[in-house]
């Protein structure tokens, strides 16, 4: 595991609170009408990238899933998950792992991710995602990175920035894109940052 990127994460998640990290949402809207859009019933496989202690998990679980899965880099941050979530954390399987090094052992209906791939910024790790990704996922993918409206770092890193046209073309003939979008992301500090949403399903290419 690269540790200079994890020492980062679990320094972040040692030291702030969700209001002081600008991807704390209350309501995370746009991943939900993404999943719903699937049609999926309440057993699909739902795997939650970069999860952290986002509150993705807690809207999933109270809306009746039952194969909810929770990938991030940081073991603090989904410590802080469970200790949310309490008795419902049992429900959950939850994965310390770094997306480039990650060995699915099963296959999702759907692949979550919400700001983890646009901190991929070399080619080496871009293709691991996608190796993985297109290894894991049986059903579908919902992913949402930085637009060339939105910073161009995110918690002291660099990120890499997308379009409603390269992000598709990344992920190329794996995936057959359903949709694509950008919205402003509200910071807990009343600042701005433009997203690029899409959704795609899994080909057979």
């Amino acid at each position: 595991m690269n540790t200079e990127r994890k020492e980062h994460w679990e320094k972040v998640y040692e030291t702030k609170n969700p209001q002081e990290v600008s991807w704390t949402q209350d309501i995370p809207k746009t991943s939900l009408e993404l999943i719903h859009s699937f049609g999926l019933d309440r057993s699909a496989k739902i795997i939650d990238i970069g999860g952290g202690d986002s509150k993705l998990v807690d809207f999933l679980l109270d809306e009746g899933f039952e194969n909810i899965t929770v990938l991030d880099i940081s073991a603090k941050a989904l410590e802080k998950a469970q200790a949310r979530l309490g008795e419902k954390a049992g429900k959950v399987t939850w994965i310390v792992s770094d997306i480039t090094e990650f060995k699915p052992e099963t296959t999702y209906d759907v692949w979550h991710d919400r700001a983890t791939f646009h901190f991929l910024t070399e080619e080496t790790q871009v293709k691991k995602y996608l190796e993985t990704a297109e290894k894991a996922i049986s059903g579908y993918l919902a992913i949402g990175t930085f637009s060339e409206n939105g910073p161009e770092k995110c918690s002291g890193l660099p990120i890499r920035q997308y379009t409603e046209e390269t992000l598709p073309s990344v992920f190329g003939e794996g995936f057959e894109k359903l949709s694509c979008r950008t919205e402003n992301h509200m910071t807990p500090f009343g600042t701005e940052q433009n997203f690029v949403f899409c959704s795609f399903k899994r080909s057979a290419g």
